[in-house]
């Protein structure tokens, strides 16, 4: 027998119905695991039928959102469902076996999802970096798009040169010439 693992998104609002589909269809549960993650925490649901073992993942549940207990579908996810409440502040409904913020002695609340120091300051330094290259790649598109516009303004400026009588058109190359030499020793 091969083993089979897939990951498929949920939402919150889902979750009920899925269990109860589970349960009719003869899957079995498996866990249910927290993971704090930037914007919230993720929770995973995970069940397996012959060898096919699926993640059913909620992504980022803030602290205000609620989520629905599947312990009265699948009693024994009562343990992370209380596992979840106490290390990471999720807030679950209804949870047969509820331990009320007690299955953990924990000297904080939601420990898992406190960062230290070094994680913090890594975050913010991702963040500059990332505004720097967002900055620099808005500096890069903007100069493209002058340039272009100057490339389309010398384009018609040729286009009238070339149409004019040669004499006059080198004058007034020569001018411009003279002009931009004259521009350039001013900006050094």
């Amino acid at each position: 027998m091969t083993f089979q693992s897939q990951f498929v998104p949920l939402s919150i609002e889902e979750l009920p119905a899925l269990a109860v589909r589970c349960k009719d269809d003869g899957w079995r549960f498996v866990q249910m695991l927290a993971v704090a993650v930037e914007d919230g925490v993720n929770l995973v649901y995970s069940f397996m039928k012959d060898g096919v073992l699926v993640n059913h993942e909620i992504a980022s549940v803030k602290p205000e959102d609620h989520v629905p207990s599947i312990t009265d579908t699948f009693l024994a996810a009562f343990v992370f469902e209380n596992e979840a409440h106490d290390l990471f502040g999720v807030q679950i409904d209804n949870i047969a076996i509820d331990f009320g913020g007690h299955f953990y002695a924990v000297s904080q609340t939601s420990p898992m999802t406190v960062i230290s120091p070094a994680q913090k300051e890594a975050r913010e330094k991702a963040r500059k970096l990332a505004a720097a290259k967002a900055a620099k790649e808005a500096k890069a598109a903007k100069e493209g798009s002058e340039a272009k516009a100057q490339d389309g303004e010398d384009a018609e400026l040729e286009a009238k040169l070339a149409a004019m009588d040669p004499e006059k058109a080198a004058k007034v190359r020569a001018a411009m010439a003279a002009k931009a030499a004259k521009a350039e020793g001013k900006e050094a």
